[in-house]
């Protein structure tokens, strides 16, 4: 297998638990693995090299948190909500509608393009989720399309109650056959449990049932108001509580009660559930920002995320929630490029592994690791924030292939 030797590098962040900044250093990717960092005057020989031109190095962006499945348009619905109009769960209904009219072969070409795109801005590691299906065929289609392309994928039937469904028989459908039909294409499940859309009760079934069929759980949760969201990810050992807007001290305490098994220091240990913090749907929703600097203080993982969808958050710029956590959310640039890279690994349990069938670990820089690796086109990642909204990325490994630009 080919290798490559990037050198040149102004600051290598190895986002690892560690936290190193290499000064002066190299990496060499072979195949899809990182073979080697260190001091690049004691740099081996490799089939390639790449001049970083005094670039930082990156772990490529890890984005927890899509829904890139869809067909359609809803810029009327961000126009109002621009004017004033409070955003309310349902505005799904219109994406469903659209994707269900959409082939497969659309289908999967506007997911291909949107997962390169995302490449092209440096995220080399990408969940998607179902969710705009709502019925046992559409569910089960979307889940296979999405496998085809996404690193990992979300059976997010549990998204809205269609319209004329009755809320209890839908959750028994998400419960049985829908879960059976996308169970082959899926490694997760979510439930949004939030007013509008599913109870505390229906999301309890629905985890339940999903856990029973050997899904790794995730929750949306305490979004649009208080509510049982983050409590109920935390009682289910959940890997990862998304939005997390609306968080009482309980809610806090109850998330920091899940890592009691985990050793930051050492990045070892059983993680807890990971508060996955979407700064652009904040944004674009006019909610409160997620306390992304309270639940770090009580010591809470916390993950950032796109929630790249075409209603509440068309965009799939990882470093723009980088510059936003830091601008506004009050991370340091450390706190927000680790909770963009190891932080969303963290969210996907993909933060250890190096295994021969290419399970390696991701969201950080280590012999062993996939060799998903990114350069920015500034010195350090101080620039991210710096320089907010420049284009930053300049090139991109995924998986130890250039991606094109």
């Amino acid at each position: 297998m080919s290798s490559i030797l990037i050198t040149n590098i102004a600051e290598l962040h190895t986002v690892d638990a560690e936290a190193r900044v290499l000064r002066g250093a190299a990496l060499v990717l072979e195949g899809e693995r990182i073979a080697w960092i260190g001091d690049a005057a004691a740099a081996p020989a490799a089939d390639t090299a790449h001049d970083a031109g005094g670039r930082a190095a990156l772990p490529g962006w890890v984005d927890s948190h899509t829904h890139l499945v869809f067909a359609g348009d809803r810029t009327a619905e961000f126009e109002a909500r621009m004017a004033g109009q409070a955003y309310a769960a349902g505005g799904i209904a219109t994406t469903v509608a659209a994707t269900r009219e959409a082939g497969d072969y659309d289908l999967t070409r506007l997911l291909l393009g949107r997962a390169a795109e995302a490449a092209r801005g440096g995220t080399t590691y990408l969940e998607t989720k179902t969710g705009y299906g709502l019925d046992v065929e559409e569910e089960a289609r979307h889940a296979r399309i999405a496998s085809t392309v996404a690193d990992e994928v979300t059976y997010l039937g549990a998204h809205l109650v269609p319209a004329g469904a009755d809320p209890e028989e839908y959750t028994d459908l998400v419960c049985g056959e829908m879960l059976e039909r996308v169970r082959p294409y899926v490694k997760w499940a979510d439930v949004f449990c939030e007013r509008g859309a599913f109870t505390e009760e229906q999301s309890r079934r629905v985890l339940h049932a999903c856990r029973a069929a050997g899904l790794g759980l995730r929750v949306h949760g305490n979004q649009l108001g208080p509510g049982p969201g983050v409590r109920l990810a935390a009682e289910f050992g959940a890997a990862s509580v998304d939005h997390v807007n609306y968080v009482e001290d309980a809610d806090v305490e109850a998330l920091a009660g899940t890592w009691g098994g985990w050793d930051a220091a050492s990045g070892g240990g059983t993680p807890g559930t990971v508060a996955t913090c979407l700064p652009a749907c904040d944004l674009s929703t006019r909610q409160p920002l997620a306390p992304g600097r309270l639940l770090l203080d009580a010591g809470v993982e916390i993950a950032l995320a796109s929630n790249c969808n075409p209603g509440t958050s068309y965009t799939s710029s990882m470093a723009f929630c980088v510059t936003t956590a830091v601008l506004q959310m009050g991370l340091s640039v450390a706190e927000a490029v680790r909770a963009a890279t190891f932080g969303g690994a963290l969210a996907l349990r993909r933060h250890v592994g190096e295994d021969a069938d290419g399970k390696r670990a991701v969201g950080s820089l280590a012999v062993g690791h996939r060799a998903d690796v990114q350069l920015l086109n500034a010195p350090s990642p101080t620039h991210l924030a710096y320089r907010p909204g420049m284009p930053l990325t300049h090139a991109v490994w995924r998986k130890g292939v250039a991606v094109s630009r």
